[in-house]
């Protein structure tokens, strides 16, 4: 293939271009990875909740960037409407850990134990509370700060024994710790408050009635179905720190596309000569177009494939460095990048063909 022939001819220049490709589709399989993770790791502690109604204080609409605070009161009203089952209270806010060596902020979450809603979604290591003296800690945080279970931090003028460690609720800027209602309540100091309230609703209850009638009880309140909290969340989430993957990614690819485009065009400067004789011999526009199309897919070819071989031991080495980043490859992923490669390839090899339409078979004869 005369294409691969004149690529290995400079075989240096192409081995450089090859890596330099890959780097590019690397730093967009990375925003991938750190897209996917933090879009499911930011709401994993919702999605996995199997409340069917989430009550908040008026005006709030996730948990994310919203303040929620609801009296107790409130907690015996909503238990005494038809069609509820059971509630479960949750006091959330952020809270600075002093570590052996360090300090550190976390998101609690104080739950009740004994029923376990509102708790973490997932036990990697360790086990449940069982009194108020314990907390749980996010796996990726534990890591990160070197925490094991059975060792001790502060948390205002509390020491707290790990309990365990969970998964599902790393928040990449923050992760979630657990501790039980009333530690929660004593450490904030105001017994009478939560920041919640989940609920349970009977079989065969409708929930749009149920809604209406906790919202009925206050003003202050406001009441949400499982999906549509979910996708409050997911949505706060997308408008925050993800945004910016997205800018970054586009930058990669416009890298990308310069750089293809640079390269190409100086391969067709210097077969100039080449493509002039096969012109004068009377190759068609197509066949010589064909051979920089040729080209650009070799190179991004080769790219892509050393991108996809080193992709997974980059992503352990990155999650080794750094525990609280969460990055998670998939299939879809590299088909994804794999399609903008295409649109790519195209977009860099019009310059290039634009330089090699300019070429006269007379320039033989120069």
């Amino acid at each position: 293939m005369y294409a691969l022939k004149t690529l290995l001819n400079q075989y240096l220049r192409f081995i450089i271009t090859a890596f330099g490709v890959s780097l590019c589709l690397l730093m967009m399989f990375f925003l991938f990875a750190i897209y996917h993770g933090v879009s499911e790791g930011t709401v994993r502690y919702i999605r996995e909740n199997d409340a069917d109604l989430w009550v908040l204080q008026r005006n709030a609409a996730n948990l994310l960037r919203n303040t929620s605070i609801l009296t107790t009161s409130y907690g015996n009203q909503i238990s005494d409407v038809k069609g509820v089952n059971s509630i479960a209270p949750i006091l959330f806010f952020t809270a600075m850990l002093i570590l052996p060596d360090n300090a550190a902020s976390v998101y609690l979450a104080g739950y009740d134990p004994q029923t376990g809603k509102g708790g973490p979604p997932e036990i990697i290591e360790g086990d449940t509370l069982s009194r108020d003296d314990q907390i749980i800690l996010d796996y990726a945080f534990a890591a990160k700060y070197k925490m094991h279970i059975g060792d001790k931090l502060i948390v205002k003028d509390d020491t707290l024994v790990v309990a365990g460690l969970s998964g599902g609720t790393n928040m990449f800027v923050i992760q979630f710790a657990f501790i039980t209602l009333s530690k929660a309540r004593d450490m904030i100091g105001f017994p009478g408050i939560v920041s919640c309230y989940q609920v349970f609703l009977k079989p065969g209850a409708d929930g749009d009635s149920v809604a209406e009638e906790i919202k009925s009880l206050s003003r202050n309140l406001t009441v949400f179905d499982r999906v549509t909290f979910l996708n409050n969340n997911i949505h706060e989430a997308e408008t925050g720190v993800l945004p910016m993957l997205y800018v970054i990614g586009v930058l990669g690819g416009i890298v990308l596309t310069a750089l293809l485009s640079l390269i190409l065009s100086v391969y067709v400067l210097e077969q100039q000569k080449d493509y002039a004789i096969m012109k004068a011999l009377g190759a068609s526009d197509g066949f010589v177009s064909g051979i920089i199309i040729k080209q650009s897919l070799i190179l991004a070819g080769s790219g892509l494939i050393i991108a996809v071989l080193l992709l997974e031991p980059m992503l352990k080495a990155i999650e080794k460095f750094s525990p609280t980043m969460s990055v998670h490859s998939s299939v879809n992923q590299v088909m994804i990048i794999s399609v903008a490669l295409l649109v790519i390839i195209l977009l860099s090899s019009i310059l290039p063909l634009f330089r090699q339409r300019r070429i006269y078979p007379i320039e033989v004869f120069r």
